[in-house]
């Protein structure tokens, strides 16, 4: 067996909530694992190793981010390559990073190069971040003062409320299109789609083609249009996309990757698309005027947006759906990397199917995802205990998952929406991530708000939001 692969059981990092999660006690948050090695790093009398990281994301673009470990020779190598992991693991898919750098204990730094490498734990997070960048993905140790220096220039984007404008914002089962005139919603509506299982390049641009225009017919022109999208955007590109996974990959990059600009050509106005995350983000800071604002969609997966306490779009991937949340080796997988303890097994209808089975629901086969969460939505609204238990899981989840976020955003205000957070049991998560915090982390429940927007601007806010990305200054 490996030096960094013993049984679990003696970690630092097997550390549980005080009190269990009702319908997932085997959740072992990162959060109280990285308190107990810090502890534990303290009182040891030996000097903490070092291990820096650098992220690599393009031209000007460097995240850095360092790790205090136990000195060799002190049996927690170990629990070493555990923080490490998830450092990077999370760091990748919160910032993004084409090529990583790495200065600190050898075998430490090799163990993590080849998580990375073909056939490694982690190739398919290689190959994701290979793909947004458009560059080859590597990690590679070097001496410490060969790393780069951090830069991560950040830029205000959104808030152009004049004239007549077209949002839209793709989910899994529906997308949602918005006519928005000078920062007016005249127009929104909800419509059907089930991208994830349709190959054909033909059926996403047409259904698109037709919520833009369903919205422009309630406008009297249209100057803009501003799109929020699940996946990984870079230059309206769409690089990284789970939407649209059951496209061969050769009509991907033909056919999807550029699906924004055609349609751009095709409308001959401003077309601005975001990831959804930093639109519902942006979604908060319209309405509510919030700077240092993490935002948190729960819906088909998990979408986060960060606005900077300077209010401005960072560029970081934000891709948390990716990142991990849960110590537990046996935890839930996402339907998609197969990682364990990543946030889309907690924070979207994946989570809810996942605990709907120990509450007690049975489905019937074959019934989709969207309307086993309906079905929950249903039983919680007639006061179901089982509902209640699933959504008070979600919420203990969601409570230790922000204090792990914190340690890598200056959180100030955390905003949580999207479908799972519909009707009574998004109260029921925002109470018990409230709780969780003031309980175990009463220094950060102090200094950061959690709160859900109001009932509208939760299914269809992001769409609205979408519409102000474009500046009517700058035409392609």
């Amino acid at each position: 067996m490996s030096v960094f692969d013993p049984s679990f059981e003696t970690s630092l990092f097997n550390a549980p909530p005080s009190r269990p999660l009702p319908l997932d006690p085997g959740f072992r948050p990162l959060a109280l694992g990285l308190r107990a090695f810090r502890s534990a790093l303290a009182d040891h009398p030996g000097r903490p190793a070092r291990l820096d990281l650098a992220l690599e994301q393009g031209p000007g673009r460097v995240t850095r981010y360092g790790l205090d470990l136990f000195p060799e020779g002190a049996g927690r190598d170990a629990d070493n390559f555990r923080l490490a992991a998830w450092t990077l693991h999370f760091l990748l898919w919160a910032r993004g990073g084409h090529r990583v750098l790495l200065a600190g204990p050898e075998a430490l730094c090799r163990a993590l190069a080849a998580d990375y490498a073909p056939g490694g734990r982690h190739a398919f997070d290689a190959r994701m971040m290979a793909q947004a960048f458009a560059q080859p993905f590597s990690v590679t140790r070097v001496a410490a003062a060969d790393l780069p220096s951090a830069a991560s220039p950040a830029a205000a984007l959104g808030g152009h409320l004049e004239g007549c404008r077209i949002g839209f914002d793709l989910g899994a089962s529906d997308y949602k299109v918005a006519a928005v005139k000078d920062g007016e919603a005249v127009f929104s509506a909800e419509l059907p789609w089930d991208p994830k299982g349709e190959p054909d390049p033909a059926y996403h641009l047409a259904k698109l083609q037709a919520g833009l225009e369903l919205a422009a017919s309630h406008l009297p022109r249209v100057d803009a249009i501003g799109g929020s999208s699940a996946g990984i955007i870079v230059d309206n590109r769409i690089r990284v996309a789970s939407l649209f996974r059951a496209v061969p990959p050769e009509a991907f990059a033909r056919e999807v990757e550029p699906l924004f600009l055609r349609l751009r050509e095709r409308w001959g106005v401003p077309l601005e698309v975001l990831n959804d995350g930093d639109v519902t983000a942006l979604a908060g800071a319209l309405s509510l005027g919030l700077k240092g604002l993490l935002g948190i969609a729960m819906g088909s997966s998990e979408a986060a947006g960060w606005l900077d306490r300077e209010g401005a779009v960072t560029g970081w991937l934000n891709e948390l759906a990716f990142a991990p949340v849960d110590a537990n080796p046996l935890a839930g997988t996402d339907d998609w990397s197969g990682n364990p303890g990543i946030g889309a097994a907690y924070f979207s209808q994946q989570a809810v199917n996942r605990l709907a089975g120990p509450a007690g629901f049975v489905f019937e086969p074959g019934l989709g995802l969207p309307e086993r969460l309906k079905a929950v939505q249903e039983h919680m609204a007639r006061g179901d205990a089982r509902a209640a238990r699933l959504f008070d899981t979600v919420g203990a989840s969601l409570g230790y998952a922000l204090a792990w976020y914190a340690e890598f955003y200056d959180l100030e205000n955390a905003m949580i929406l999207g479908r799972v957070t519909t009707g009574a049991g998004g109260e029921r998560i925002l109470a018990m991530a409230r709780e969780v915090l003031a309980r175990d982390f009463p220094d950060l429940a102090t200094r950061t708000a959690i709160f859900l927007p109001d009932e509208k601007s939760r299914r269809v806010g992001q769409a609205v939001a979408a519409a102000s990305i474009p500046s009517l200054e700058v035409h392609p």
